[in-house]
Formats: structure tokens, sequence, C-alpha cells
């Protein structure tokens, strides 16, 4: 009976520990959630107790299986912290294909370094993150933490999927908080995905999502942010960097943000002062003086980047920064502020989603948000925008990062809503006007002279600064329509001042033109070709985004070699249609003299997956008729 007893205790262990084991094994994972899937989430439930107006509490628990390389980006192993926000708690343990430990890593396995490489200013601002490098795949992370912050002016958003190619098994959120603080929620995307509420009192909120399959990404398919579940929460009480607030209203907001976090950041030493005031002389008109302003800050400082989320919304000194030459994007806006108070301009600190994906300050949940900052001037009845971490960018102009989008205008009266520039989609111009010759036996030779407007501008001018190297592959990359492609001389004018960038091009090629026979043959479109091609997608899921539109315009005089004449050209060719306006032309000079002539215009907008098929087709013509060819026949 004893070594009975013995035996079964054993065999329960063993099965009990297999079980435990099991639990993470690749195989139990459902087929389903393995399509399309580099990674699955087994598990993320974020806990979040706020205790008060000044104190909350998160715990995250991620289980995620790696099912290969591409998963990796997925495991988001990692804390910030710093002197409002701590660690209680950290670790990880990996488990193999079947579910058997592999790994334990505890907190001083993680790596643990500054937020910001190379400054000593922001020390305090740190972040722990799991460099794991994985034996083989696939594998399992089960990763948990917990903080404890002060700052209740940030609640996380519970934002679970975050991308393509991830599926879900089970995501938890439960959130505590007491009644009196004005807690609020918005969500995003629900439909079509399986989440339920399971509390929503004065006092909880609690979801559970489950069997959410991977989606695979589709050309053009919106930012996953407006694909995806999600949900903003935030206080009407809360907490940041020492200082309790209150706001209902955008402009209450504005008002407590700039009373109680700006104020007193904008002091700047006396011989600074002194400098500023000699710079800008007797100049009276404000934008010139502020020009002269920005042009200083440009020459005088660099930017670093801090990480979003450390050190809420309170920029460093502006004393500091005259001294150290440096900053993040709220640093070098509140610096460029203060130098603007010095010679009586006024400014406004702004605060905005920053991203080539335009994404807006959601106006109707009052709330600490966005990821970047940049300065706002009044102009009669507009604004200025200053994005004040550029070194390069003109006065005034807004790139691609924080163009057309909502954004929260900081004034000493209090916060407003208001649009940055929407760049119209004609006004985003490329303008092209070259000559080339053809010789007798097919070799290209050419010039070109290609003008960037609007939101091209900032595209373009980018490759003034690029290494040689770098210049001649962005070339051959644009004019991959060319074999062979040699460039000659390249000039570059970047008029700052009506915001142009020129391009000056030489370039040349053998055998551009196939000879046959007595004939020779050759595409007449050799500048601006559209080469690419929207990829075919049967039973497409998502809507589609042209992000930005823009206009096109090229005239191009070709030589043709002596002693051939035209057999065949190309007809004139128009197109139109929702996505845009498309229209070639031929001109015969004479025998050896044509002139080409093309327009491109393209609409931005959002569209169902439904008219997809039709955007195709718009492409499709649009390419078939770019590669045109004209046929020569020899005397």
């Amino acid at each position: 009976m004893k070594n009975l007893f013995i035996a079964l205790f054993l065999l329960t262990t063993c099965l009990n520990s297999f079980a435990q084991e099991s639990t993470y094994a690749i195989l139990s994972i459902p087929d389903s959630l393995k399509q399309n899937a580099n990674t699955v989430l087994r598990l993320d439930q974020m806990d979040i107790v706020i205790a008060s107006q000044r104190s909350m509490n998160i715990k995250t628990q991620r289980v995620v299986s790696v099912l290969n390389e591409k998963g990796l980006n997925n495991i988001d192993a990692f804390q910030h912290y710093d002197k409002t926000t701590s660690i209680k708690n950290i670790e990880a343990v990996v488990y193999d294909a079947l579910g058997n430990e592999i790994k334990k890593i505890k907190r001083k396995d993680f790596r643990d370094q500054s937020a910001v490489g190379g400054s000593t200013l922001f020390s305090d601002s740190r972040v722990l993150y799991l460099d794991y490098t994985p034996i083989s795949y696939p594998f399992t992370i089960a990763y948990t933490s917990e903080i404890e912050t002060s700052n209740t002016a940030f609640i996380p958003k519970w934002y679970f999927i975050g991308g393509y190619n991830v599926s879900v098994e089970k995501c938890v959120l439960n959130v505590t908080f007491p009644k009196g603080l004005g807690f609020k929620k918005k969500e995003f995307q629900f439909a079509n995905f399986n989440i339920k509420k399971t509390a929503d009192t004065d006092t909880n909120l609690s979801y559970t999502a489950t069997n959410i399959v991977a989606q695979k990404q589709e050309d053009l398919s919106p930012s996953p942010s407006d694909l995806f579940p999600k949900v903003m929460m935030g206080l009407e009480n809360f907490h940041l960097e020492g200082v309790d607030g209150n706001a209902t209203t955008w402009e209450a907001f504005g008002k407590w943000y700039g009373d109680k976090i700006l104020t007193g950041t904008t002091v700047l030493p006396e011989e600074t002062k002194i400098k500023i005031k000699a710079l800008v002389g007797d100049e009276k008109d404000p934008v010139k003086k502020a020009k002269i302003i920005y042009d200083y800050v440009q020459k005088k400082s660099r930017y670093v980047n801090i990480a979003i989320g450390i050190g809420g919304w309170k920029p460093m000194l502006a004393n500091d920064v005259d001294r150290l030459g440096y900053g993040d994007c709220k640093a070098l806006s509140n610096y460029t502020k203060a130098l603007l108070q010095v010679v009586d301009v006024p400014s406004y600190n702004t605060i905005l989603y920053g991203d080539r994906y335009k994404e807006d300050i959601q106006s109707d949940f009052v709330s600490m948000q966005g990821n970047h900052m940049i300065l706002a001037i009044p102009n009669k009845d507009n604004f200025i925008w200053l994005e004040c971490t550029s070194q390069d960018d003109p006065f005034g102009y807004q790139g691609t990062f924080t163009d057309d989008r909502d954004v929260l205008v900081v004034k000493p009266e209090g916060g407003e809503i208001v649009r940055t520039k929407i760049y119209d989609d004609k006004g985003n111009t490329q303008d092209g006007k070259g000559t080339y010759t053809i010789d007798e036996n097919g070799n290209f030779s050419g010039i070109l002279k290609i003008a960037s407007q609007g939101s091209r501008y900032a595209s373009k001018s980018r490759v003034e600064n690029m290494q040689p190297n770098e210049k001649e592959e962005h070339y051959k990359e644009y004019w991959g329509n060319i074999n062979n492609l040699k460039l000659g001389k390249i000039t570059f004018t970047n008029d700052k001042e009506n915001i142009r960038f020129t391009e000056d091009v030489q370039l040349s090629a053998v055998n551009y033109g196939a000879l046959s026979g007595n004939k020779m043959i050759f595409v007449v479109d050799a500048f601006n070709q559209y080469t690419g091609s929207v990829k075919r997608i049967r039973n497409r899921k998502n809507p589609f985004q042209i992000q930005r539109g823009y206009l096109d315009t090229d005239e191009t005089e070709i030589n043709l070699p002596a002693g051939y004449n035209i057999e065949f050209v190309p007809s004139n060719y128009e197109l139109k249609g929702k996505f845009g306006e498309y229209k070639t032309e031929i001109i015969k000079k004479d025998n050896n003299k044509l002139t080409y002539k093309r327009s491109m215009f393209l609409n931005k907008g959002k569209y169902s997956n439904k008219e997809y098929d039709e955007y195709r087709l718009f492409m499709e013509q649009v390419s078939r008729n770019d590669n045109a060819k004209i046929i020569l026949t020899k005397n």
C-alpha cells in the first residue's frame, strides 16, 4: 500500500507538471489562430488600480507565442521608469515549442539603460527591456510586470493587437477607480471583434477579448490604430509632474497645463536675451523676427529623442537648452517660445500626434494625448507652425509628420483644438522639364529639371543631405525603368523662402532604344514613368487610403536619331475617374523632334474595400500608357 501510494503521488505530480508545461505548447493553439500569424497572444492581461488622484498601480501579464522571426517585435517586454514611476516587479519565463520551461529571466537580467542616448540631463528617464535571442522557433515568453506611478494623467490605452499578423487567444482589461475622479472611456473599432464588456460601473471597468484571428496587411490599408480595437481612458481629476489637475473642457485643460506645467520653464540668461535682441535689431515685423529666431535655434540646437511616455509633458528649462544646445520636441519648442518672448512675438505650445500617418487629437475626449510638440505663432486668422526639432525645415513648413490633423494649441486663456496646414492635392506638385536624345545606336542622353513643392518638398529635399553613394542608389531606383543608367552632374536648389526644391540632373544610358533589323523601339516616357503595380487582393477585407494626393506635370523634348523615320507614335490618352485624372500628349515638331506632355493627378481619400479593384484598374491603365513605345524605321 505504501509503495502504491508513492507511485500514485509521483504519477499525479508528473501529470500536474506536464499539464502545467503543456499549457504553453504550440500544439495547443487552435489552427485558426496560427493562420496568417507571426505571433499569438495567448494571454494579455492588464490590471489597473487607480487608488487616488496621485496613485496608480498597473500589473501586466503577457504570454506571447512567437512563431517565426517576424514575430519578435510583438513580445513588448519592456517598462519605462523615472522619478514618478517605479517598477515593483518585472520578470519573464521562456518556454520551448512543447511548453517546457527553458529559461527564467529576472529583473537583473533585463537591460537597463537611459531612455535618451547620449544625454546626462535625462538620466532619471530609463527603460528596462528584455533582450532575448531565441535558440529556435517557435517559442513562448510569459512576461509579467508591475509599476506604481503618481502620474494619473496618462492611463495606458487598451490596444492589445497593435498590428498585423497577430492573433489573440485571450486578452483582459480590468480597471478599478474611485467614484470622485471623473473616470471616462472611449471605445474604438469594436465591431467585428469578439469583445465582451464584463463590468461597467461607477468604480469598475472590464473587457475580455477572445479568439481574434490574425489579419494580413493589405496594400494601402489605413494605420492599424484605425482598424483594430482600442479603449482610451482618462480622469477629469488627475495628477501630472507633481501637480493636481482638473479639466472637463479643452479650454480648462489648456489653461491648467499652461499655468501649472509650463509656468517658469521659459526663463533665459540675461546674456542670451541681449544677444537675441541684438540679432533681431530694429526689425518690427513679428513674422520676420520669428524667422530670425527660428534660424538661430536651427543653427544652435540639436534634437534628442526622449521616449514617449517619459516625463509627461513638462519641458526641460529653457536656460538648460540654452546652455546644453540640445533637447527633445518639448524642450526645443519651449526654448524657441522663450526666445520669441524676448522680442515680443507671442507663440503657443502645441500638442499633437506626430507621424507620417495622420492621427487626430480626439476632440471629444478631453485628456492628455499626443506624442509630439510643435510651436504655433498667431498670424492674422491663422497660425504659422514651427517644427523646432528640425535643423533643415524651412520656416513655417509642415512636412508629412505634422500636417492636416487636429492638434491642441495651448493659449494663455486655455486650450483650443485646431487643424494644422492642409496641403491641397494640387499643391503637392512635381514639375518636370527636360530633354533627351536618342542616337542611331539607341543610346540615351538627357537633362532634366524637377521642381517639387507642398508635401512633395519633404520627400525630395532629403536627397540633398545624402551621401554620394546614397544619391546614386536613390536615382537608380527612381529611374529603375532605364537600364544601364549612368548619372552625370547633379545640382540642387533648395529655395526655403518659397519652399521649392529643384533637382537638375544629367543622365545617360546605352541601349535605351532596342534595335531589331532596321527598326528601333523605345518607351517615350523616360523621366517619370509609373512602373509600380497595385497588388491584386482577392476578397479584400480592409478599406484603403490614399494619404496625400499629388499633381505631376511633365514636358519633355525628344530628339530622334538622324536617318530614322517615325513608323508609330502612341495616341494621345486621357483618363478620368474618382481617383484622379491622367493625360498624355505627343506633339510632332518635325521628323526628328517630338514634345511629350504628361500630367497625373491623384486624389487623397478613404475608399471602401469594394472600390479597390477599380483603383487597381485605374493605376494599371496609367502604367500601361506610361510604357507606350515609339517605333522608328531606318531610312
